[in-house]
């Protein structure tokens, strides 16, 4: 199977009136790049969560997003600070005999002030947290890699729709290499009895001017390289993932691929030849810009 490095997953898990979510979203990138918003209290974990996600993925840019939620609230308390209420009683008696003032404060008015009642949240076992949030990951991964082989097996349709393109215009060429040459000893011919007239033409001569001239316009090489690297692609397509992933290898082939049509553009001296070479190029960089998309 062929992934594409664009897909999005995402998955829920309640447990104990407490509820964790997570969704993947990813887009192309030359390697695994993972971006991950969690809450404080998953950072220990930041570890294994890496680890369980690169299960599921080789390359591409992927967002994270992990969040948590309690339903019951039990997981805040209220914390009374003795020492900050102390300063605060404190200062007012010391106001108080400044001034002259009578010292009023009440239980109710003291436990307005700042920071001397504060929610806190409860530290929960890591344990605890681990199981719900790894299947939450593990069924956002599974819904990612579904969709990631979807988009995958539409881009291998399309490759493989353009190495059909590609084989036709090498086949072209193939076919019209030889009547080329052909073309040439016949004009060579033309232009040589009209220069001479009535003298003998050297068919030696001829035939080396010609043999030059083919081994100069030769493409063959190119060629065969062409279909050696569409077949190489078509395989990989077939084979589908490696442990590493087929991207990589198949932009090598893409840029092989174009190295040779350009040599094949650059040896041209035919019409014919030269707009198939021209529409090579175009179809190599067409399926450049698709296999940017495969993991």
């Amino acid at each position: 199977m062929v992934s594409s490095m664009t897909g999005f997953g995402r998955s829920e898990v309640n447990f104990d009136n407490r509820r964790i979510s997570v969704e993947l979203k990813s887009v192309n990138n030359r390697y695994l790049d993972l971006g991950i918003k969690m809450p404080k209290m998953f950072n220990s974990l930041e570890a294994d969560i890496r680890k369980e996600l690169k299960l599921y993925m080789k390359r591409g840019k992927v967002d994270v997003f992990i969040n948590y939620e309690d339903l019951t609230e039990a997981d805040t308390k209220v914390q009374y600070n003795h020492d900050i209420a102390a300063e605060y009683v404190e200062c007012l008696k010391k106001m108080s005999e400044d001034f002259g003032l009578q010292n009023d404060v009440r239980l109710s008015v003291l436990a307005r002030f700042p920071d001397v009642l504060t929610m806190e949240a409860q530290e929960i076992d890591e344990k605890t947290l681990w199981e719900p949030l790894k299947k939450a990951l593990d069924e956002a991964c599974e819904q990612f890699a579904a969709a990631r082989l979807r988009e995958g097996e539409f881009l291998k349709e399309d490759l493989n729709k353009k190495l059909d393109i590609m084989k036709e215009d090498v086949d072209f060429i193939t076919e019209r290499s030889p009547q080329i040459i052909e073309e040439y000893k016949a004009g060579l011919r033309e232009k040589i009895d009209a220069l001479l007239e009535d003298t003998q033409i050297d068919e030696n001569r001829l035939a080396m001017e010609v043999t030059i001239y083919a081994d100069k316009i030769c493409v063959d090489e190119e060629l065969v390289r062409l279909r050696s690297h569409i077949e190489a692609v078509r395989s990989a397509l077939e084979e589908g993932d490696d442990e590493n992933g087929i991207g990589r290898k198949l932009d090598f082939l893409a840029q092989e691929m174009n190295r040779e049509a350009n040599t094949t553009l650059s040896k041209s001296t035919d019409i014919q030849v030269s707009d198939k070479a021209i529409e090579l190029k175009t179809t190599i960089e067409k399926i450049r810009e698709q296999i940017q998309n495969i993991e």
